[in-house]
């Protein structure tokens, strides 16, 4: 869903109720990303939904009672921004990638070497267990190469410990046959996601920015037949050319036995930071919400290694500093101030910045202006 129409309705009477600010109203469904519920055209309560969003029925608390209690409305006096529903962390323990691609910002700002301290991490580990009900996963990466830490392992399990899912994104050079025997032996992560963009070992080279193709394969191929997560991907990134067509039908092929499933993804601009793939033909003007892996805002939290949280992925640079978890708790953060502006900021609820990052990026939900 790429646009919405909704009013933005507020009161402070406690007796009467609010439209849910955050919903994601698209042709013929409205997706609630607070209860990660989705009311389709013809289910029960889905007109008079439409009717409320459009203004074409008054928000009056008696007939909207179900609407109410399945989240679709609020109280006159809550204060959803503060609201939040945890389904995706990215936990980044150190900053070290062994790559340069060219789809990535390292490889026009490469980061110095830190490590996040073990006993941090694991704090963290422990209070993320909270939301162990809605988390989906725990991403040990966000622009680093989770395997290039020696702690990969050991990281692994403390994730699982903590009844968490662990989800690893990875370049593959570090996935060696010893760290796949001993991640099968923990019971597996939940999810894998290998970045092979071509077996052309000099292209792979020039793009990459190291001459691993031969090393990756071996730990690919030994990997490929062991239940080391419950969905194991292979993306194979590109700019949509023809190279990018054949490198993705090369690879499927190479990986057809395999429990690898081979997908086919475009790069993009990370929000304006990189002049390559999909971007925004301009800059939002009436921001209305998120759709990258679900609302980044309201489903997800971002740590640096730093422990600094960030409101997004995209935010390489972390200019938008939501929380400091040398100082704060994980529920300080996603219930703070700072995040429940952004939160804001995002849905159009307040005007954003001019420059602020949402604007610039092709994930971002719009009203018509």
């Amino acid at each position: 869903m790429k646009s919405a129409t909704l009013p933005i309705l507020t009161t402070t009477a406690p007796s009467v109720l609010q439209l849910n600010p955050f919903l994601h109203v698209g042709a013929d469904r409205v997706y609630n990303p607070l209860t990660d519920r989705t009311l389709a055209a013809g289910e029960p309560g889905y007109d008079t939904l439409r009717g409320l969003l459009s203004g074409a029925l008054p928000l009056l608390p008696a007939p909207h009672t179900r609407l109410a209690a399945e989240g679709w409305l609020l109280p006159g006096d809550a204060e959803p921004a503060r609201e939040f529903r945890l389904k995706y962390v990215s936990l980044e323990a150190h900053t070290v990638c062994n790559q340069s691609c060219y789809f990535c910002p390292v490889s026009i700002a490469p980061r110095e070497d830190y490590f996040m301290p073990t006993e941090l991490y694991e704090r963290i580990v422990g209070e993320l267990a909270a939301w162990r009900d809605t988390l989906e996963a725990v991403f040990m990466i966000n622009y680093n190469e989770p395997t290039a830490d020696r702690r990969f392992v050991d990281q692994v399990r403390a994730i699982k410990n903590a009844g968490l899912p662990p989800a690893v994104l990875t370049n593959g050079t570090g996935l060696t046959p010893d760290r796949t025997d001993a991640l099968v032996a923990l019971g597996g992560l939940r999810f894998l996601s290998i970045n092979l963009s071509t077996l052309d070992r000099e292209r792979y080279r020039q793009e990459r920015g190291g001459d691993h193709l031969e090393l990756v394969l071996r730990n690919l191929d030994y990997a490929g037949d062991k239940a080391l997560a419950e969905q194991m991907d292979m993306v194979v990134l590109g700019t949509g050319n023809d190279d990018h067509q054949r490198d993705f039908e090369e690879i499927s092929r190479r990986f057809a036995a395999s429990r690898f499933e081979v997908k086919y993804f475009e790069v993009m601009d990370r929000a304006g930071y990189l002049q390559i793939g999909h971007r925004p033909a301009a800059l939002a003007q009436r921001l209305c919400g998120c759709e990258n892996v679900g609302s980044r805002p309201l489903q997800h939290l971002h740590v640096t290694p730093q422990a600094k949280c960030v409101l997004c992925c995209e935010d390489y640079d972390a200019k938008y500093v939501v929380g400091d978890l040398t100082r704060e708790s994980v529920r300080e953060v996603l219930t703070g101030p700072t995040l429940a502006m952004m939160r804001r900021w995002a849905y159009g609820l307040d005007e954003a910045p001019r420059d602020f990052l949402c604007r610039g990026c092709t994930f971002a939900l719009t009203r018509p202006a």
